[in-house]
């Protein structure tokens, strides 16, 4: 029998595409990646046309192995990784480690969705690699690793230790600092609205809708703009000039609005409507897609079955045998009218869109969230059922509503609306057929309004009288833009034309991550880092964080792919004005001080300023007065930005210095927090700690025993530990011998007789000694009165 290889990234993916190819083929997992650039050095060679030199990536020489026999016996093997460009890149990688060559035919096979039909098609119309695409990938993986490893140093120098620069995460930094400056340097401006409650004239009772609002909207038959009333005063001269007016119903404009249906999700508007609507990271988000895609056991007779389409695409493509389902399905669900005559298509917006691609869509509408909620999780189903709902509303009719406008004259002794000195303009606006919004709408982001929020208005008729219920002015302010959210990050990014569906989650994750930028109440905000960090960039190499600049560079990249452009020229062109700039930073930087930021605080110890510095730890505050005065502490930062000493967490047990017996400080180290002498660097005395919710417990110091190591004869001392005392050797490190003490072979106690002594923590965290027979033994102590144990390591 024929033995074909078909070689995919994942075990999920594996496993749900074995069932479907059955018996002559085996699939296996490459586990993603399998070669990549080396992590100890750049790993590009500039002057040999940026050749990269690969190795095995970490932990796959095994697997790497492995696929070498299976190749051996194979007699075809199929390469099914993702169908993107780092799909592609993954296909070659795995051919290249494998070592395939030309001994066997290798065949390039790719599909949209984990489905029987789709698996099999794609069996049976295999391709060859696409150098195009390998080379476009090939070309960025290169490019971020240029501006990584050749900028990140100027960061550590200047900075801090750790640091990342990269093409796209520090243009998202960028965007996260702007809008946070454009924040803060924001002037409020105030306007004024001149706003009536009216109702028909002569109504003896008024019902619910009666009263309607409109607001003053020309005047002398010129319309008004936002600020046309700029302060209170010229709001009370409107009013002043209103006394005493009738108002009376002038044009009345009804007409239905139609509002389309959104597309169905492509990577950027899921990430943002799971955003706002789940509150999935972006992260969360694929994390959740990729489970879809890839296949869940739904029971029954389908088994496991990939529930959705690939989810990384810019593209609202939908394939016609997809449309044609959802029709049916609606009409079913729904009825004729929800249908519209024709399909609903889609233009893909977004910069550089593989229009090969289908958007992201159930493999199969048939599959509806409530009859999977049982096979799925929480966050599977969820995901699944926003996907599902979305895909159906696009293919639906759209919602239609009863739109009416409204325009009254006002003013003294007015017999009609026409010529009135004032107009004031109410609308209303009615849901008259639902349309698709009988299955999804989108939600808002912060400061974006509802058109069609429904608004009811009485009838109404021409020359018809009102009576004034109240006349008011308002007062508004102008509001600054809000701060980004994951979402509307993502969006920002995407229109920009920045990263591409690939690279929005991670990009996020790597930004937080490095703490550039931080969440505070699901909202992006920059630490003083990311803007030290920007600052810098935008200062020496200006060119990598231009939004322009970032966005022709993916056009670029989207050239190679499509086989416009060679990617060596794209490099050269690239890296040599890169180089030059590159040098010339280094030069005017050598002689600049390490980056820190003065802040109003006083030092606690002598007066003086804080500063922020950063450590490999973070960022703290330091005495700018340092090393004179060497107080330091941790910061803590409000929702508005502002900056303060951190408040101290209560620290239970004695805090002296073993060494000198001065107070203690908490400081954050490499391996945790501690408490450290105050009169460092003179003493060095330390204490170690134990974090019990928001404070921390002294870990006393290891006590005298009477006790031998089982293993060596040395004498052991009794420490502390995670999980209650224990012994330990005072051999260690040579001897690592452990005793942990447990209730069997504890000591009898000493009052009673009859129980065991064991460990046990109070309320503050303090350790001691009692009476497995309490309360009818009250028996305490701080000290165990004999140590008998047994050996665990």
């Amino acid at each position: 029998m024929d033995h074909k290889l078909v070689i995919v990234e994942s075990p999920a993916k594996a496993k749900t595409i074995q069932k479907y190819l059955g018996a002559g083929y085996r699939v296996m997992a490459s586990m993603g990646h399998v070669r990549d650039l080396p992590k100890s050095k750049i790993g590009i060679d500039i002057d040999n046309d940026f050749s990269p030199v690969y190795e095995i990536s970490e932990g796959k020489d095994k697997l790497i192995a492995e696929l070498k026999r299976e190749i051996k016996t194979a007699d075809a093997i199929y390469l099914a990784t993702d169908h993107d460009r780092e799909g592609e890149a993954i296909a070659w990688h795995i051919l290249q480690a494998a070592n395939i060559g030309k001994r066997k035919p290798v065949y390039r096979i790719t599909f949209n969705e984990i489905t029987k039909d789709s698996i099999q098609h794609a069996i049976r119309n295999p391709r060859e690699i696409d150098a195009n695409l390998v080379d476009a990938q090939q070309a960025r993986r290169v490019l971020d690793r240029l501006v990584g490893y050749k900028i990140s140093p100027i960061l550590w120098a200047k900075v801090r230790r750790g640091l990342s620069a990269g093409r796209v995460q520090s243009v998202a930094v960028r965007m996260v600092v702007e809008r946070e400056r454009e924040i803060e340097s924001f002037v409020p401006k105030e306007y004024w609205t001149i706003e009536a409650d009216l109702s028909p004239a002569g109504l003896k009772k008024l019902g619910k809708h009666d009263i309607f609002r409109a607001i003053l909207h020309a005047r002398n038959g010129k319309k008004l703009d936002k600020f046309a009333i700029p302060s209170k005063d010229a709001a009370d001269a409107v009013l002043a000039a209103l006394e005493g007016a009738n108002y009376l119903v002038g044009t009345v404009t009804r007409k239905d609005k139609r509002r389309s249906p959104a597309p169905p999700f492509i990577t950027s508007t899921l990430q943002q409507e799971a955003s706002r609507k789940l509150g999935f990271s972006s992260k969360r988000t694929m994390q959740v897609a990729q489970k879809l895609y890839e296949g869940v056991d739904i029971g029954g007779k389908d088994g496991t079955v990939g529930l959705i389409t690939y989810m990384r695409t810019d593209s609202t493509n939908v394939s016609v045998d997809a449309q044609t389902e959802a029709r049916t399905l609606i009409t079913e669900l729904y009825g004729k009218e929800y249908v519209p005559a024709k399909p609903n298509i889609y233009k893909t917006k977004a910069k550089g869109a593989q229009e090969a691609h289908e958007a992201i869509r159930p493999t199969s509408v048939v599959r509806r969230p409530d009859q999977l909620k049982t096979a799925l999780g929480r966050d599977e189903f969820r995901l699944y059922d926003l996907i599902w709902k979305r895909f159906m509303a696009s293919q639906m009719a759209a919602a239609i509503f009863d739109s009416t406008s409204v325009d009254i004259g006002a003013g003294a002794g007015i017999k009609t609306a026409a010529g009135a000195p004032f107009t004031f303009r109410a609308t209303g606006s009615v849901l008259k057929f639902n349309g698709f919004l009988a299955v999804y709408n989108v939600s808002l982001d912060e400061g974006d309004e509802d058109e069609d929020k429904e608004a009811l208005l009485p009838p109404l008729n021409e020359g018809q009288a009102l009576d004034l219920h109240d006349l008011f002015g308002e007062q508004h302010f102008t509001t600054p833009p809000p701060r980004y959210t994951e979402a509307t990050l993502v969006k920002q990014m995407e229109s920009e034309g920045i990263g591409r569906p690939s690279t929005y989650a991670p990009t996020i994750s790597t930004i937080v991550a490095r703490e550039y930028v931080e969440l505070v109440e699901k909202k992006l905000m920059p630490t003083t880092l990311g803007r030290v960090v920007t600052d810098l960039l935008v200062e020496h190499f200006k060119d990598i964080v231009d939004y322009n600049f970032t966005s022709d560079m993916e056009q670029r990249l989207d050239d190679i792919a499509e086989g416009q452009r060679r990617w060596v020229p794209v490099l050269r062109e690239f890296y040599d004005p890169f180089a030059v700039r590159l040098h010339a930073a280094e030069t005017e930087m050598r002689n600049v001080k390490r980056e820190e930021i003065k802040t109003e605080l006083p030092c606690p110890q002598c007066g003086t300023h804080l500063v922020i510095k950063w450590g490999r730890n973070g960022e703290f505050l330091a005495c700018s007065r340092y090393p004179e005065c060497s107080w330091t502490g941790d910061l803590e930062r409000d929702g508005d930005g502002g900056i303060h000493i951190a408040s101290q967490p209560e620290i239970f047990g004695n805090t002296n210095c073993p060494e000198c017996d001065n107070p203690m400080s908490l400081k954050k180290g490499r391996f945790g927090p501690f408490l450290a002498c105050n009169n460092y660097p003179t003493c060095k005395g330390i204490r170690k700690v134990r974090a019990q919710g928001k404070d921390f417990v002294v870990i006393p110091p290891p006590k005298p025993t009477e006790e031998k190591c089982p293993k060596c004869n040395r004498p052991m001392v009794q420490k502390e530990g995670k999980f209650g005392p224990f012994l330990s050797c005072t051999g260690y490190p040579e001897c690592r011998s452990i005793v942990r003490l447990t209730p069997n072979d504890a000591p009898t106690c000493p009052q009673c007789g009859e129980g065991k002594v064991v460990a046990k923590r109070a309320r503050g965290g303090r350790t001691f000694f009692s009476c497995t027979r309490y309360p009818d033994c009250t028996y305490a102590s701080n000290a165990l009165p004999v140590a008998v144990s047994e050996e665990v390591a």
